[in-house]
């Protein structure tokens, strides 16, 4: 993708100096808290290094005949540099209309502002000037209604279907298109927001809620503890709650709510396992919003309050492990959060092996396996799909050019065996106490690749010297195959699997004998990865015919059973129903892989071309792009 010359430097020059680091140096730098101005962010704009913000104040209005957000942001900062005169934001689709200055946050005057060429990634930088003395900006601004980070929602998209819904998605960098600040995760802020909605409309955030309207009939919300940009979430709609413990509850339309409570009632328990395995839980409540079906991910660990797909509701609470996954950033992510986007695997890897360990302590060890097993076969896939090694390792050589085009499972999965491997070299006990130990001391910072390796050496690596040495780390770290000694888990249940689909695809046993009745989701899904292109049409309609597979109202088992069509040549069989599948779920990870399947011959692609004309306007911002990308195959 094209971008500025200017960011094009930056990036290469941060490129030189990754590149010119050796493993040993990696894992015995000394263990700084990392600032912003240590971290050289090239999806930022943001002068973070001179000045930073510490605090962020929103006063907004929602404006669904627009789909404008409108009001002002006020930024308290702190100059890391004395004599800085100005503090520059990041801003994406943002029409700013005014800055203001202040010394203590009550009297401002009017200041000079400027906002520079557009990057068609990373957006405009906004400079604002500033008075000496001054410590706060106000910047008067509106959204636009393409903002990446936003999406508008009619009615007829809503479980409801009577009134609007608007809801936000910040990660990775699209929080500027929504709020002009320091956009990178190496910036972390308390933040409050007064929101002003149209009549019958609730605003939620991620933050500590008020019940009610405030006297100026705004929704109020408070965020006492530092957070990155990208955690700041809105959402709008006709949303209700209901409790489900003492600490946990789940917001969703009247629609949804009730089958949502009951999923999720569990959560409560999964938060206090989380507590005995990682230590305490430092945000107070932890609440979920089941969104629209058009939500371009499963969850989205906003602190406080969890965005969640609907497409886990299946009424058997077996995906239960994605809100462990999300409960779980709360000390991976928003805890310790990544400081830049190539240090994501930080975030996601540790999540990936801490929901391991959940699901093992909550379902017990087989059920746990068996979703290793799932997520590597996910990682194998997503290797064999990835467009360059860089793609492959957890820490780049060089910086991605946007961070959401290389979204994938690999520093999810990779990461996670990374730490399974250390975990096994030096015993659970120990690396449990070393896990506690990162977290606690680096709560509520930004870290990097190499601040964590040097953590690593100095805490876990020393304790028993030879055990690992630097270049095994560095094969996990920045080599782009899997270390041989990598440590798989195994399924007893999956491995039926395999042997009733082998079975009866050599036509020793019926479809009925497979026993797909009683299979799990989890069951399916490794059904499906394992089955060949080559089945015939006719294997396919007696499976079909079996298990009711078109139309399934399970969208994980759709999603599987519509790409496996697609690619053994059988498109138009289930064209219809997989169109109207496509056209009512908007979850990457479910559309992905079936216009990806489309768009492996010159015939599918036009299809997917059609499909997507006729559908994708239903989709997030984000998902339009990643499937145009798909379809164009870059």
């Amino acid at each position: 993708m094209f971008v500025s010359c200017v960011a094009t430097l930056r990036r290469a020059a941060v490129a030189v100096s990754a590149t010119a680091a050796t493993a040993a140096a990696l894992i015995v730098l000394p263990m700084n808290p990392v600032l912003a101005g240590d971290v050289v962010d090239t999806h930022s704009f943001a002068n973070s290094s001179e000045v930073r913000t510490t605090h962020v104040a929103l006063d907004l209005a929602v404006d669904f005949a627009k789909k404008e957000l409108s009001g002002h942001v006020d930024l308290t900062l702190e100059r890391l540099k004395p004599d800085a005169d100005r503090v520059v934001l990041d801003t994406r689709a943002l029409e700013i209309l005014g800055a203001d200055a202040s010394a203590d946050g009550k009297t401002w005057a009017k200041t000079s502002f400027a906002l520079g060429a557009l990057d068609p990634v990373l957006g405009r930088p906004l400079t604002v000037s500033l008075p000496a003395g001054a410590t706060h900006v106000r910047v008067r601004y509106h959204s636009r209604p393409e903002a990446s980070g936003l999406q508008w929602l009619k009615p007829a998209q809503t479980a409801g279907k009577k009134l609007p819904f608007l809801f936000s998605q910040s990660q990775a960098i699209h929080a500027r298109s929504w709020i002009p600040l320091q956009d990178s995760p190496a910036v972390r802020a308390t933040y409050d927001a007064h929101i002003r909605t149209p009549k019958g409309l609730r605003a939620v955030m991620s933050a500590e809620m008020s019940e009610g309207l405030d006297a100026t009939g705004r929704w109020a919300f408070t965020m006492p503890q530092p957070i990155p940009s990208y955690l700041i979430a809105l959402a709008v709609g006709d949303i209700g709650f209901q409790a489900m413990g003492p600490r946990t509850g789940v917001y969703a339309e009247a629609a949804t709510l009730k089958a949502a409570a009951y999923e999720f009632a569990e959560t409560e328990k999964t938060l206090e396992v989380c507590e005995k395995l990682f230590g305490p839980y430092r945000w107070g409540r932890y609440d979920l919003l089941v969104l629209p079906p058009s939500f371009p991910y499963g969850g989205m660990e906003n602190p406080r309050l969890t965005f969640v797909t609907p497409t886990v509701i299946t009424g058997d609470r077996r995906l239960v492990s994605l809100i462990a996954h999300e409960l779980a950033h709360s000390w991976s992510g928003n805890l310790v959060t990544n400081a830049t986007w190539e240090d994501f695997w930080l975030n996601e890897g540790f999540t990936e092996y801490l929901t391991y360990r959940l699901t093992e302590a909550q379902f017990g060890k087989a059920r746990g396996d068996m979703e290793r097993v799932i997520g590597t076969a996910a990682l194998k896939t997503d290797i064999g799909l990835a467009k360059s090694d860089d793609d492959k390792k957890l820490t780049r050589s060089t910086p991605a050019a946007d961070p959401d085009e290389v979204f994938s499972s690999i520093p999810y999965e990779r990461g996670a065996l990374f730490l399974v491997y250390l975990e096994t070299k030096f015993g659970r006990d120990a690396f449990d106490a070393f896990l506690r130990g990162w977290f606690d001391d680096h709560a509520f910072q930004s870290a990097t690749s190499r601040q964590f390796l040097a953590y690593l050496d100095a805490k876990l690596l020393k304790t028993k010297p030879g055990l690992v040495s630097p270049a095994e780390i560095s094969a996990w770290v920045s080599n782009p195959d899997l270390p041989a000694d990598a440590v798989y888990a195994s399924s007893d249940a999956l491995a039926k699997v395999d042997a009733a689909r082998d079975a009866w695809l050599a036509g020793k046993t019926a479809v009925t004998a497979m026993g797909g009745a009683e299979w799990t989701v989890q069951e399916w899904e490794h059904f499906f990865e394992g089955f060949p292109k080559t089945a015939s049409a006719a294997q396919l309609q007696a499976l079909d015919a079996a298990f009711k597979l078109t139309g399934s109202g399970n969208a994980i088992i759709a999603s599987h059973w519509y790409k496996l069509a697609v690619d053994a040549g059988q498109t138009a069989a289930v064209l219809p129903a997989m169109t109207e599948y496509l056209s009512r779920v908007g979850r990457m990870k479910l559309i992905g892989p079936i216009y990806r399947a489309l768009a492996a011959t010159d015939a599918g692609r036009a299809q997917a071309q059609a499909i997507f004309a006729q559908v994708g306007s239903g989709y997030h911002p984000i998902a339009q792009q990643s499937v145009e990308r798909i379809i164009k195959g870059s």
